[in-house]
């Protein structure tokens, strides 16, 4: 399985207009994505973006589950807007639903946003818009069946 974007390339800068409203320039617009050769046996998709930082100890950028298997990405700016039939959108680790771009603090260095696309062996999993990284993890134990990763880097 493979997952790109076309706003970046694989460990290099996101731009800004993808950032967190708080970055000058930021406009907070969800990243695009591609992906394909997901698996057969492949019930339903899920994607994350998590800055696993040190400063950012694990920050949830954006949850994406039930995505269904015959989706070949997101666009730009889906989130909120264009998303998937029956894919759900859960809250980020800054309160809001959906894409919740970079936002580093200044000085800490570059930020990896390591987006991740998950094959499951099930139709759906039930989690509430409040879900953490860990209540995110134990619902997709035993259900992946395959993972593509593409992270971004962004420093202010």
């Amino acid at each position: 399985m493979n997952i790109i974007s076309s706003a970046f390339q694989d460990g290099k800068s996101i731009p800004t207009q993808y950032a967190y409203h708080g970055v000058d320039g930021g406009k907070n617009i969800s990243l695009p994505f591609t992906w394909s050769a997901v698996p057969g046996n492949a019930k339903s998709l899920a994607l994350s973006i998590v800055d696993p930082h040190p400063v950012a100890k694990y920050w949830v950028h954006w949850f994406v589950i039930n995505i269904p298997t015959d989706t070949t990405g997101l666009a730009e700016g889906a989130s909120g807007k264009s998303m998937p039939q029956g894919a759900k959108e859960l809250l980020n680790t800054y309160g809001t639903l959906g894409y919740g771009g970079p936002e580093p603090p200044k000085g800490s260095g570059a930020h990896p946003y390591v987006c991740t696309l998950f094959a499951l062996n099930v139709e759906r999993i039930d989690l509430k818009e409040k879900t953490s990284l860990a209540e995110f993890d134990a619902a997709l134990l035993g259900k992946i069946i395959a993972t593509a990763k593409v992270t971004g880097m962004y420093e202010r």
